[in-house]
């Protein structure tokens, strides 16, 4: 796989960057972490180099420090948000975040429910948080936000939330995902530490957009791509070409907020220590990109990656026609299109010519192929194991690697035991199954070797992809995709 980005010069300047800011403020530190804090994949596609752990990586030299506040808010709680990448709703991912964090050795204080209007959900949540010893607190949605100043920077705004108790001078303030409330999260908590005398600063570690690439670099672009739902836009930091005479790249709710957190410091401290939303954050990413070319294709297929997503969730009932709106205006910026997507054309024809579903899987080598569904696979186990042989050296034409008879009374316990509609051997099935071959089939050894391979690989299917199958892929980070219908036309 190419790589584009250096990711141990990325440690060694982050964290060095990080602990100098750390160095500015006194006596607590509010750090807010944007993007995913353990498992960034975003990241680690559009960065193509970049480590998924890396920020908890940076953290761990100063765990004794740490305090970790994780963040949700009520929306999303009482909407059942998914996180995409992992199929699970923000508040489960809120449980496993937990659990990551203090396996780990990380001291996780508690958890801020934002926005809240009063949601049911958001009160069961925060039942449920209690029953498992883990404290939270609410943060109130203020009305005329971020507009009001006045309002907000007062106790009727910030000092109507409750105050979040904390023990450790660096507070990292961390989420789910986008769009739930860590900023406000650091800011409420700047307001009510003055209020009891305690110095507390604020920083901001947000690794997309790059603040020093392009306003329409490929990787901002993919930024907006991933948070269209949200309808974010990068935009250029009036603030900093004011102040400095540098053009640099934001997002605007970072913009929109500026002014209350120059307000919230002014009357803290008399005076605002950041002159710009880019004077708040410390992002070192931009300076680690160790070939751009390579980071510009992985970044444009990542937008158009999230358009076939966006397509999908629209046929489930779960998408949003303006954010496929903005998808693709982002892919025409970018220069792109879904034909651009080197597996979805192959998928299309194999299924044209089977007359049936089927799939297409891009090796490392750049090599691509198919599968297509039959009596006893999906279509998605055969690609996956005509990928497993090709890789592996295995002539396709009288080698199985899970021997017919042995996928038959699989077949037949899912249909008449089990009362399945579809009998065919899917993702987990077809491992299991090739697992147990390698046993005692050699090829089948052999092909079971390859599947490291697997990861980070392009796949496409001309039907929505099961739930079972989708959760299967994200296990083992392909970058799937799929045509917004079912097989057959049918409804379910």
């Amino acid at each position: 796989m190419e790589i584009g980005f250096d990711n141990d010069k990325y440690l060694k300047m982050q964290s060095e960057h990080i602990r100098e800011r750390i160095a500015k403020f006194g006596d607590k530190l509010y750090l807010e972490f944007g993007g995913k804090l353990f498992d960034d994949y975003h990241a680690s596609r559009v960065l193509p180099g970049f480590q998924p752990d890396s920020k908890i990586r940076m953290l761990s030299n100063l765990k004794d420090q740490v305090e970790i506040v994780v963040a949700i808010s009520a929306g999303a709680i009482a909407s059942n948000k998914i996180r995409g990448d992992l199929g699970i709703t923000y508040d489960k991912d809120v449980l496993r975040l937990i659990d990551i964090f203090q396996g780990l050795g990380f001291y996780v204080g508690s958890v801020a429910i934002t926005q809240y209007t009063g949601e049911a959900s958001a009160d069961k949540f925060r039942a449920k948080l209690q029953s498992l010893g883990i404290r939270s607190y609410i943060l109130k949605k203020i009305p005329d936000y971020p507009d009001d100043v006045e309002t907000i920077v007062s106790d009727a705004g910030y000092g109507a939330n409750d105050y979040i108790e904390t023990s450790r001078p660096l507070v990292v303030v961390t989420a789910p995902g986008p769009g739930s409330g860590k900023m406000a999260v650091c800011l409420s908590q700047l307001y009510q530490e003055n209020k009891r005398g305690i110095r507390a600063g604020y920083a901001k570690f947000e690794t997309f957009p790059i603040w020093n690439l392009p306003l329409k670099h490929p990787v901002n672009l993919a930024y907006e791509a991933a948070t269209a739902d949200l309808n974010d836009v990068n935009m250029i930091d009036p603030f900093h070409l004011e102040a400095y005479g540098e053009t640099t790249v934001n997002y605007n709710r970072d913009v929109e907020i500026y002014p209350v957190l120059k307000a919230i410091f002014t009357k803290i401290y008399g005076d605002c220590p950041y002159k710009s939303p880019t004077d708040m954050g410390v992002n070192m990413a931009g300076n680690c990109i160790s070939d751009d070319e390579v980071c510009r294709r992985a970044s444009e297929q990542e937008i158009i990656r999230r358009y076939y997503k966006e397509l999908a969730n629209i046929k489930r009932g779960t998408g949003s026609r303006d954010a496929l709106k903005k998808l693709e205006s982002l892919m025409k910026q970018a220069g792109v299109s879904p034909e651009n997507r080197s597996v979805v054309q192959p998928a299309l024809v194999r299924e044209e010519v089977s007359g049936g579903p089927a799939c297409a899987l891009q090796l490392p080598d750049g090599r691509i192929v198919t599968g297509k569904t039959s009596d006893q696979l999906s279509a998605s186990s055969a690609v996956l194991l005509n990928a497993l042989k090709e890789m592996a050296g295995i002539p396709h034409a009288g080698h199985h690697v899970i021997a017919p008879e042995a996928l038959a009374p699989i077949n037949a316990l899912k249909k008449d035991y089990l009362g399945d509609r579809d009998s065919r051997l899917h993702l987990s099935e077809t491992l299991i199954a090739l697992t147990m071959s390698a046993q005692t089939n050699p090829e089948a050894a052999r092909a079971l070797e390859q599947m490291p391979k697997i990861h980070g690989l392009d796949f496409h299917s001309t039907v929505l992809i099961t739930a079972d199958d989708e959760a299967v892929l994200r296990k083992l980070r392909v970058n799937a995709t799929c045509e917004p219908k079912t097989e057959g036309g049918k409804l379910f």
